[in-house]
């Protein structure tokens, strides 16, 4: 059984990116609006927090690997 190894282009990266930083976009407009109402709905502020983090560390990933990849 052989695996399959995915060639991820550099414009599959870029397109990737601008995708995953727009939903951080609207990710982080949600959070700052919890945390504007304050402590209205303070039970979903840990979990938002938690999804903004993960959104914006998948981000800085893909850019890294995106670096690696532009400089081949």
């Amino acid at each position: 059984m052989t695996q399959a190894t995915k060639v991820v282009t550099v414009e599959d990266l870029k397109a990737q990116i601008k995708r995953l930083n727009s939903k951080a976009g609207q990710m982080k407009m949600d959070l700052h609006d919890l945390a504007e109402g304050l402590p209205t709905d303070y039970e979903r502020l840990m979990d938002a927090a938690k999804e903004t983090y993960a959104i914006y560390h998948q981000i800085d990933q893909l850019k890294q690997t995106l670096k690696q990849q532009e400089q081949k």
